[in-house]
């Protein structure tokens, strides 16, 4: 098995991984042409093949774009979060992205979301569409899946941050991120950023999904009091449902917005040292930020927490605990609203993600 060569066949260069002809060229050329001074396919393929051969000795972190939104439910768009999340990053915070590995992303047919749910025949027909039939896995989370067990194989230390897509994308990172954890001796703890709980064990029958990825990962933590979930207001249940049924560790968005977020993040910094967590993860869902400054997702929700907000608590959690995986997801910049809106939500999509690179380092 030679898994850089996998790794190839199922992953494209930045901003490829939605199948386009036309649609957001212009941004797919700005990038091309920042990150291999090129939009010649073939001058674009040759140079983002070198860059997969670095994954071995690489120690920068790792982006990966997962650009499928299959997994969402409400409103679509997020496919397109990855593009132009790096568009905007490259803009704000060059000097953050351009010191990572960018190794591009999950190939994406957006009919697809796991390949447990496909036939025979559809697999069949989508590895001779994406691979001449190689027999590699054909949905985006079980890429992703495969793609990550790959990478920690060839590198347990690599420290990856990922660009959804909508959430259900966590479910496939999480879960390799811990597996590669617990078969290091490492003792990880997950810190949740959602307006949603996620804990859904399916959504009409559909078990992996963007309400249901939390679920299916809390298994693969030694104890599920190692998550933490901030920003919570848009779940018809109460804390104490969630934090009973689960032994999760919940902290609304209206008690940080009422007795300030660093009580709360200390609390869970203390908690942690106490159990002697080594890594933290982070999946940062754009809604926990309020709908004003994160309007361009599949469900803006009111009365949410502010981006500088979140820096803090981003910056105390990993001043204080080594971060070796994160993700940002559900942001839908072709959603339909104003571009200000769109603009606003991507700003502080890319303020977040270079939050997180800078965490990572």
């Amino acid at each position: 098995m030679n898994r850089l060569e996998d790794i190839k066949k199922y992953l494209c260069p930045p901003g490829f991984g939605v199948f386009t002809v036309n649609t957001a060229k212009e941004r797919k050329n700005r990038l091309s042409e920042k990150l291999f001074g090129s939009v010649v396919k073939e001058n674009i393929e040759a140079q983002w093949q070198l860059t997969i051969d670095k994954l071995k000795s690489n120690e920068l972190p790792v982006i990966l774009g997962i650009p499928s939104d299959c997994g969402g439910g409400i409103q679509r768009g997020a496919n397109w979060g990855p593009l132009f999340l790096r568009d905007t990053l490259l803009e704000l915070f060059e000097d953050t992205y351009l010191n990572a590995l960018d190794i591009g992303d999950v190939r994406v047919i957006p009919h697809l979301l796991h390949d447990k749910y496909l036939n025979d025949a559809t697999i069949e027909k989508t590895r001779e569409a994406l691979y001449c039939g190689a027999e590699l896995p054909v949905s985006p989370l079980s890429i992703t899946a495969r793609c990550l067990s790959d990478i920690y194989n060839i590198n347990p230390g690599a420290r990856i941050f990922s660009m959804g897509g909508d959430h259900s994308v966590s479910f496939p990172l999480v879960k390799a991120w811990l597996e590669s954890r617990n078969q290091q001796g490492i003792k990880a703890a997950l810190i949740h950023f959602d307006a949603h709980t996620d804990l859904l064990k399916d959504r009409l029958g559909i078990d992996y999904c963007f309400g249901s990825w939390l679920y299916h990962v809390l298994d693969d933590l030694q104890s599920p009091d190692l998550c933490y979930q901030y920003g919570i207001r848009s779940t018809g249940k109460s804390r104490g449902h969630w934090e009973n049924e689960f032994g999760i560790n919940q902290i609304w968005a209206r008690e940080i917005k009422a007795q300030g977020a660093e009580l709360f993040v200390q609390q869970t910094i203390k908690a942690l040292k106490e159990k002697q967590v080594q890594e933290i993860y982070i999946s940062f869902d754009i809604d926990t930020l309020d709908e004003y400054y994160a309007g361009a997702t599949g469900t803006p929700e009111p009365e949410g927490l502010t981006p500088d907000v979140c820096v803090k608590m981003i910056t105390m959690l990993t001043d204080n605990f080594q971060l070796t995986g994160a993700d940002v997801v559900e942001i839908a910049p072709m959603v339909g609203l104003s571009e200000s809106v769109s603009r606003r939500t991507l700003e502080s999509g890319a303020l977040i993600s270079s939050t997180l690179l800078n965490g990572l380092k």
